[in-house]
């Protein structure tokens, strides 16, 4: 497009709105009441929350996940101490909810590998097959059995089970 445009070949049609800017004496109250809304309710309030933005911004805090510390097996807890049958219970459902999301991310490498190999999985996801088996094995060994309602006290009491079985099992080995 050319840039000396012929204004008189392209008119465009006078406006039928009426001129907004009224010259008065009175100031128009929707200006006024927008003016005093920002000096005294949102200049405070943005002065306010920037401040403790800059606070937050030097103190930064992540947060990944909560960390336990470790607490006594129920083994070790003594006779009649029942917070720490307590914190020893609680330990053990985490440790438990811990070793359930191990088997189950094993799991699903294993299934993204299956999907990706096709049909050479057999072959090629050998590794990821003989991991599954040996994570579902000990999940198997230490929580089997134990049911909905298992606890660490049965727990204890399949893995006492379970060693002194293999005690026996070694001395009829060796005579």
């Amino acid at each position: 497009m050319p840039e000396d445009r012929d204004w008189e070949a392209y008119k465009v049609p006078p406006t039928r709105t009426p001129d907004s800017e009224r010259i008065t004496s009175v100031p128009n109250p929707v200006t006024f009441i927008q003016t005093v809304f920002n000096y005294v309710i949102d200049a405070p309030v943005t002065f306010v929350r920037e401040w403790i933005e800059r606070q937050q911004a030097k103190n930064k805090f992540y947060y990944y996940h909560q960390k336990f510390r470790r607490v006594p097996d129920l083994s070790e807890c003594l006779e009649g101490d029942y917070l720490c049958f307590y914190e020893a219970e609680a330990q053990w459902r985490r440790d438990r909810m811990v070793d359930q999301e191990i088997v189950e991310i094993v799991r699903e490498r294993l299934g993204a590998c299956k999907q990706r190999e096709g049909p050479n999985q057999f072959q090629n996801c050998a590794k990821e097959m003989e991991q599954l088996a040996e994570v579902t094995k000990a999940y198997q060994d230490r929580y089997g059995d134990l049911g909905v309602h298992g606890n660490a006290r049965t727990c204890l009491m399949k893995q006492k089970h379970r060693m002194m079985e293999e005690r026996k099992a070694q001395a009829k080995a060796s005579q």
